[in-house]
This record gives C-alpha cells, sequence and structure tokens, in this order.
C-alpha cells in the first residue's frame, strides 16, 4: 500500500510558526492514512505491479541570516509542485555520509562574513572536505550560492561546495548560479535550469509514489474520520492577507524611538518600536527585522549636483521599472556605502587614472582594500569627473537593500509590537561626515507616527531552548543584547525554570549600559540568574566580555556540563572570534582537555544545537 507525500504549508502563508506546525502535521497525518490507486503510480490495475522507486532530490541549505533558508523551502515547494520527490534540509542536521545515498543534491548556501562558511555548514563542510569524505559517484548536484559582491570572497562557500562535490565524483547537472545581495532573478533562473535538467532527467518510470502517468500529482479525497478529526475544509484561509517580504515589506507605525546610551556618551544607540497592527504578522525570539531604508536626501542632493544632472532624468530602477533619476538615488540603489568594483573600473577607464588602473586585478587586491578604505561612492563622483549618462551610472551601482535587526521583544510580551535596538552609525572619513544608511534612517527621518517599511527574517538557528529546563550562557555585548532581552522576556513569559546567564559589555557603565533597568528587574525577579558585566574604557586596562567569561571560567564550564546552551550575538570581526577563543580555552583548562579534545567537545556543542550565532 502506497502513500502520498503530504502537501507542505508554504513558509509565507498568512499563519503563525504553531498554525504552519499544526497544518503540516494534519496534512501529514491524513496523508498517510490515505490508499492510493496503483494506476496513479504508473501500475496496472490489479496485476500487482509495484511502482518504480521514487527518485530523490536532496535539497541542503547553509543559512545565517536566513535567506538560503527561504530560497531553499522555494525550491522544494516548487519541486513538489511538480509531483517530484524533494526533502529540505539544513546543512548542519544532515550526515555527510548519506549523500552517496541521494540520488540529486541542491545545495542553497549563502557565504559569511569574508569567503567562510555559515554556521549552520561550518561542521557539514570540515566532514566533506575531510579525508574521510564519501565517494559521491552517481550523485547528480547543482549550487545556488549567495553573496555579497563588496567582499572580495564572493560567494565563496558556494564555490567550496561545488567544487568539492565534483572532487568527490559527483555530476553537475546544472551550473553554480553565484548571486550578490540582489539574489531573486538570478534564483529564479537558476531554478527554472534546474527544474528542465530535472524533468529531462527523471524518467516516467522514476516518477515519485503519486504520480500520474502524465506527470501530475493526485490529491486523494478525504472524507471525515467521524472522530472530530479536522480536515483541509476545515482550514479557513484569509486569501486578503498579503505575504510581506522584501520586495513587499508592511508599512509598520513607528511608535518609539528613544536613546537608550546617555547624551555625553561617545555613542548614540536607539530603543525603536514599531506597530504590527493591521499585518497579520508572527514573529518569534530569535528572529529579525528587516527594514526597507531610503538614503539620504542630501547626499542625494549632492549626487545630482556633481553628476550635472537635475534629477528629472529617466532611468532604470533596480526593480525594472523606470523612474526619474531622483527617486532611483533616494530609494533604488545604494550610494552611500562601499564602492562596487564595476563603477571602480569604469571611473579608471574613463580617466585613464594610473593609480585607479594600478588597482585592478586580483594581484592587487590588498592595495585596492587599502585605497577604497573610508571612500565611498560620492567621493568618485567628486574626485573623478567622467561625462556619465545617467542610466549607466545607476547600473554601475548596486540595489538598495534592506538592512536586518534582531528583534528586542517576546510576541509574549509584546505580540504586536516589535522592538530593536539600533546603533546610530556617524563617522568621517576623507573629509566628509557619513551617516549609516539604515541606522540614520531611523534615527534622524522617521519620527514616532510616521511609518517604516518592515517585514520579518525568521531564524530557525537562533533560540531559546525548546527544553524549559535548559540553562542558558548568553553573550552580548552592545546592540548584541537585543535578542537575549527578548529571550529573558519568553523565559520569564512562559515561567521556564532554566537558569540564565549574561553577559554584557559596552565602552561606559554611566552613559552605555543598554537597558540596565531592564536587566537589573529580571536580576530582581530572578529571571536573570547571572548578570557580568564589562564596560571596556571604565578602568586603565581595557575589559570585554571574553575576560568575564575567563573570570568565571569554572562556573561556567559546570554550566555547560549540566547542559547550557551558550549564544552569541554581536560584531563577528572581533568579538565574536574572541568570545570562541575563550571558550575553547576554558574547555581545555576546566575540562583538562588537550587542544583537540576541546575543539571537539565544542564541536559536540555545535552539532547539538547548544552553540548559536547571531553576529553581523
Amino acid at each position: 500500500m502506497s502513500t502520498q507525500t503530504a502537501p507542505r504549508i508554504p513558509d509565507d502563508a498568512p499563519f503563525s510558526g504553531e498554525q504552519k506546525a499544526w497544518l503540516n502535521g494534519m496534512f501529514a497525518g491524513l496523508y498517510s492514512t490515505q490508499e492510493v490507486d496503483p494506476t496513479a503510480m504508473g501500475g496496472a490495475a490489479g496485476d500487482g505491479a509495484a511502482a518504480a522507486p521514487a527518485t530523490t532530490i536532496t535539497v541542503l541549505y547553509g543559512t545565517q541570516t536566513g535567506n538560503a533558508e527561504g530560497l531553499a523551502h522555494r525550491t522544494t515547494d516548487a519541486m513538489e509542485e511538480q509531483g517530484l520527490n524533494a526533502e529540505c534540509e539544513g546543512l548542519g542536521s544532515y550526515d555527510v555520509s548519506d549523500l552517496a545515498d541521494d540520488d540529486y543534491v541542491l545545495i542553497v548556501t549563502s557565504t559569511y562574513g569574508d569567503g567562510d562558511m555559515p554556521d549552520n555548514a561550518a561542521l557539514f563542510w570540515d566532514e566533506l572536505s575531510s579525508d574521510d569524505a564519501p565517494a559521491l559517484d552517481g550523485v547528480q548536484f547543482s549550487v545556488l550560492a549567495l553573496g555579497d559582491k563588496s567582499y572580495p570572497d564572493f560567494c565563496a562557500a558556494g564555490k567550496n561546495f561545488d567544487r568539492r562535490l565534483e572532487e568527490l565524483g559527483a555530476e553537475r547537472f546544472a551550473e553554480r548560479v553565484d548571486c550578490d545581495v540582489d539574489y531573486e532573478d538570478p534564483f529564479e533562473e537558476w531554478l527554472d535550469t534546474v527544474m528542465d535538467e530535472l524533468t529531462d532527467r527523471i524518467d516516467d518510470g522514476a516518477a515519485p509514489a503519486g504520480a500520474s502517468g502524465d506527470g501530475a500529482m493526485q490529491t486523494p479525497s478525504v472524507s471525515p474520520s467521524g472522530d472530530g478529526a479536522p480536515t483541509a475544509d476545515d482550514v479557513e484561509v484569509s486569501e486578503g492577507t498579503p505575504s510581506y517580504s522584501k520586495n513587499n515589506p508592511f508599512s509598520a507605525t513607528l511608535l518609539e524611538s528613544r536613546e537608550l546610551t546617555d547624551e555625553s556618551s561617545n555613542k548614540e544607540t536607539r530603543h525603536v518600536e514599531v506597530s504590527l497592527a493591521g499585518s497579520g504578522l508572527d514573529y518569534e525570539v530569535g528572529d529579525a527585522m528587516g527594514v526597507v531604508p531610503s538614503n539620504c536626501p542630501s547626499l542625494v542632493h549632492d549626487f545630482i549636483e556633481h553628476l550635472g544632472f537635475n534629477g528629472t532624468e529617466v532611468v532604470p530602477g533596480s526593480d525594472g521599472t523606470e523612474v526619474c533619476l531622483r527617486e532611483a538615488l533616494l530609494s533604488h540603489y545604494e550610494i552611500g556605502s562601499d564602492v562596487p568594483s564595476d563603477l571602480l573600473e569604469r571611473v579608471a577607464e574613463a580617466t585613464g587614472d594610473d593609480e585607479l588602473q594600478a588597482l585592478l586585478g586580483p594581484d592587487a587586491r590588498d592595495e585596492r582594500e587599502e585605497y577604497l578604505w573610508g571612500r565611498g561612492v560620492i567621493d568618485f563622483v567628486t574626485e573623478y569627473p567622467v561625462d556619465w549618462d545617467p542610466g549607466e551610472f545607476v547600473e554601475l551601482l548596486r540595489p538598495l537593500t534592506p538592512r536586518l535587526y534582531s528583534i528586542a521583544s517576546s510576541p509574549e510580551f509584546y505580540p504586536n509590537t516589535i522592538h530593536t535596538t539600533v546603533a546610530a552609525v556617524r563617522y568621517n572619513s576623507c573629509g566628509r561626515s557619513r551617516k549609516g544608511v539604515c541606522s540614520t534612517f531611523l534615527a534622524d527621518r522617521i519620527q514616532p507616527g510616521a511609518t517604516v517599511p518592515i517585514y520579518l527574517q525568521p531564524n530557525n538557528n537562533f533560540g531559546v531552548p525548546e527544553e524549559d529546563e535548559r540553562p542558558m550562557i548568553m553573550v552580548g555585548p552592545g546592540t548584541g543584547i537585543a535578542p537575549f532581552r527578548a529571550f529573558l522576556q519568553e523565559r520569564r513569559a512562559t515561567d521556564a525554570d532554566g537558569k540564565n546567564w549574561l553577559f554584557f559589555g559596552e565602552q561606559h557603565k554611566d552613559t552605555d549600559f543598554l537597558y540596565e533597568d531592564d536587566l537589573k528587574g529580571m536580576k530582581q525577579d530572578g529571571t536573570l540568574d547571572r548578570l557580568d558585566t564589562a564596560f571596556s574604557r571604565d578602568q586603565e586596562e581595557k575589559m570585554y566580555v571574553q575576560h568575564r567569561m575567563l573570570e568565571h571560567s569554572d562556573r561556567l564550564f559546570g554550566w555547560l556540563e549540566e547542559g547550557a546552551a551558550f549564544y552569541v550575538c554581536g560584531d563577528r570581526t572581533h568579538m565574536a572570534k574572541d568570545v570562541d577563543a575563550a571558550l575553547h580555552k576554558i574547555v581545555q583548562d576546566e575540562g583538562d582537555m588537550s587542544e583537540d579534545e576541546a575543539e571537539d567537545y565544542v564541536m559536540t556543542l555545535k552539532k547539538e544545537g547548544r552553540y548559536e550565532r547571531d553576529v553581523y
């Protein structure tokens, strides 16, 4: 007796996480009990012929912020709609040895930072790149790589997977596609190619169970069981509820924007609240809020003036529509960030400047990075006059991308409101004042009562432990405190009895102690068992969170031995690496282990989902 693959509720369906889980479980149960006519599987009725085994397509994802995971699920959904037998799973939970048994493997992966694997793919990559990796003869694969061209090692993680799978004997059935931050179009092209190749390669006889002779999926009729079990007809779907995304953000009302730092601080960090009223959106702790900003109008004015235009020239927008130049520079393209490589090459070519010419090519990478440090697009417009065509100029720019902010509230406390923590970026370089595109959009140009274009970015790899009794150790200096404020609110609201320990750091206690009253209140009511702070500039020798960890190494290791989960949020460039090094040292010293044994211990924490990071 055969069963059909149950339908899956799409990630962007207008349901909460709990509702989607319930619906998926309901469909799985219903479909698992339905008999399928053998003729619907390509076999002759009554002749006892068995259907051909289903061809398996495994879709694996490596993700840091959720983009790759979302595309992997969309890929899986597209295949299931065509009657293909596809399964989707994160690289962090997939056994490398199982690859050899797969028919087709699709890897969708982002690149973390400058060429690194995303956290949930790191262990998988270590095993895949080892000498013990299995031979993959007979496996067919394709890779979709996500990256950012502003980094030198663009899409390095995807390129490494693509190369290694081939080295192990797998056959590339569709060429790897490398996507910049604006990944929608290349993703669709890759998916079209993959689908065409798969339908050409998979014989009718190898179609998955439940596929009819003409390739169409057959939906079994489901009759009420009589025991009160709900059927698909019992589920009401609001067709009027839109699916919000970076391309279709929700206009959320800004409720509050207040400074968390003192006016005498060297920094400006703000607490921002927006309303979800009328959106139908639900979030979970660990998720991020995406904000779709616009550029500073005064910077747009400077561009138009130095380019010698009036702003009304018609140019292509980043979405393919035609807009005026002023609108393109305001809302479509990055003008306050790093210089795109295409723009550098075009300016070098147009001016014939020897210094710029010398920066081109792979051998000049270090010199190019040093020269471009602190320079922006506006500097090239002013320092290197070029007779620009308006359309040509904007097409050399990168699309304006949303910014993600860790959510600093629990839906248990604030079901219709999102809190987040924003550090306003302001600095001077090359004789010009600079502003963070989104941080100053929120700090300077949006007032309470106005609307902010937002969407939710789920993060399934960062959240409170499923077990209420499991202890948590959280390391969140600076704005890295945001998700842990949410974690603690969640634990308080759900009466979780696991112990909670927070390490927080900033420059000065008197001016930079973010959410001080909140944290002290949680310490007083017992939600927060331990609070250790590191204010780096309050003493002659700088003190950081990793130093506080080492001060309490015996107790910290004891918590890990009790089963504690270890979390890190904040700066990836220095802090996250220093905290990781401190964790390894604590395990080695307190566990009386060798360096290799300590590495294995930390790796086990990661495999068990007890070492999670949200770093940027």
